[in-house]
């Protein structure tokens, strides 16, 4: 659910919690009252949560939860405040009425499990304590104010390959103890590195384990997850290991260095395609200008083939990234630095004029929409299953193999919980039904096409959706190096830099 653990810049950093409370599936609150405030005697246990298997606990009763910091499609992300103490953590709550299956609730176990299993290590964000009520589960974690890796690099307004091969080192040591620890993390991003506070010399810290696995060597997975411009080509051919997570922070270096992911195109499907292909631009600025060193180490990371590709611990021991290593202090080109702001904005952009599009539905639409879903949700859970998302394709007369509902189950649930919400639904039916048709596309663009001109510069995008990049109007276009970066609306229109379409969505906030 993105940013899962990023606050506000007057919080203060959370305090570790006490090495003897950390084990695995145990809130560090667990365990009930002091011995000087014991219970009444007749007071009935708590009932067991069916969840996290232990006695439900009102996290209320122990913290005070604040402002929304984040919201994803699986849960809401508060800033909370420990009532005893007055220090800020941010608590993630996931509604149990979304975990409709033994896997759902798995998975929420597994993530707590791996938090627990990985606490003590200084860059990754801790778990101080799980908790579950009768409608929710609730993970309080560090609150890391410091906000996002891309955002704190754009601030500071120029980098070095030298600050970039630092960068590098702490990730994949992060990612280096996790493999060692038994860990694959499946969905590493810039969004899932986080600053613990606003200071110069604040850690980064990894967040957002909700798709990670415990894996023993030689094991293979076969679900596909992540965020589709980091995925993994053996992901994408559901036969991967640990390796996959040496693919994803490649990408994320290669980003750094130029500020365009390596493989991009119109639409997710067209991303995938790409990654499948594997040609890597190392001839497009800024890459000449770039290092030989740290050419290599792209190129070794990205290898498609992942028993090919070098290991984490491998990476750390590459001329280029090693500390007073190859890599040149000479600051990067600033048309990377533009192109990373860019690369942040439209996908900002995109998820604004998604929210202006559903707004356009009229309440006739929208009343469809709900009938068709509450007829298909034969259980009233809130969710459909692939059960019933089958059943209900039958009764309307859709005649679909059983491959076919699988590969429409697996587009439509973005959050990768093996079952679709109402806002999913809403997403797959308007693109199924072509609701995204023109009027709807044209309403959005006049959303941001503040003074009627027919262009939308990225100066009054970022102006209106309110982000924190402050910048003046971006003239280097993303893609397109030297354009003037500006959108235009055409006839089933595409967004993208003059007239191209914009990056595929994430697959998982």
């Amino acid at each position: 659910m993105g940013n899962c653990c990023a606050g506000s810049g007057d919080a203060e950093p959370a305090a570790a919690a006490d090495p003897s409370t950390r084990r695995a599936g145990a809130s560090v609150q667990a365990g009930g009252a002091s011995p000087s405030s014991a219970p009444a005697q007749n007071k009935p246990p708590a009932a067991i949560g069916p969840v996290l298997g232990r006695p439900m606990e009102d996290v209320r009763s122990i913290y005070t939860v604040g402002k929304e910091l984040g919201r994803g499609q699986f849960g809401v992300t508060s800033l909370c405040t420990h009532k005893a103490t007055g220090q800020k953590f941010a608590c993630k709550t996931i509604a149990k009425r979304k975990l409709s299956t033994k896997e759902d609730v798995e998975d929420v176990r597994r993530e707590v499990q791996i938090m627990y299993h990985l606490a003590g290590q200084p860059n990754i964000v801790e778990l101080k304590g799980a908790y579950e009520d009768k409608q929710s589960v609730h993970l309080v974690m560090e609150l890391c104010a410091g906000g996002e890796l891309f955002d704190r690099i754009i601030a500071k307004g120029k980098y070095t390959e030298r600050a970039a091969a630092s960068l590098l080192r702490t990730i994949v040591e992060i990612i280096h103890t996790c493999h060692s620890l038994g860990v694959i993390h499946r969905d590493l991003k810039p969004e899932n590195f986080l600053l613990l506070s606003k200071e110069e010399d604040a850690p980064l810290k990894a967040t957002d384990f909700g798709l990670s696995v415990f894996y023993k060597q030689g094991e293979v997975f076969k679900d596909i997850v992540g965020s589709a411009y980091y995925i993994a080509p053996e992901v994408l051919k559901r036969n991967y290991g640990p390796e996959a997570d040496i693919w994803s922070v490649g990408v994320i270096v290669y980003i750094l260095l130029c500020g365009v992911p390596p493989f991009w195109a119109e639409s997710e499907h067209g991303i995938f395609n790409s990654i499948l292909r594997g040609q890597i631009d190392f001839s497009s600025d800024p890459w000449p200008r770039i290092s030989p060193g740290a050419k290599d180490l792209v190129r070794k990371m990205l290898n498609s083939d992942p028993k090919k590709r070098i290991s984490a611990y491998d990476v750390l021991n590459h001329p280029w990234i090693k500390e007073d290593g190859e890599a040149p202090d000479t600051p990067l080109d600033n048309a990377v630095m533009n192109r990373l702001k860019q690369f942040k904005a439209m996908n900002q952009f995109k998820k604004a004029a998604l929210r202006v599009i559903a707004g356009c539905l009229s309440e006739e639409e929208i009343r469809g929409l709900k009938e068709m879903f509450k007829s298909m949700d034969s259980d009233n859970s809130g969710t459909i299953t692939v059960d019933e998302l089958r059943k209900g394709l039958g009764k309307q007369g859709t005649k679909l193999t059983e491959a076919e509902v699988e590969q429409l189950m697996e587009a439509a649930d973005a959050d990768g919980s093996g079952t679709i919400d109402y806002d999913e639904f809403i997403t797959a039916t308007m693109h199924m039904n072509r609701m995204d048709r023109e009027e709807h596309l044209y309403t959005a663009f006049q959303y941001f096409d503040k003074d009627n001109s027919g262009y939308v510069t990225w100066q009054v995008h970022i102006l209106s959706s309110s982000t924190d990049i402050h910048t003046s109007e971006l003239t280097h276009s993303w893609p397109c190096h030297g354009c003037r970066m500006q959108l235009h609306f055409q006839g089933g229109a595409r967004a993208g830099p003059s007239g191209e379409g914009a990056p595929g969505r994430q697959r998982h906030e």
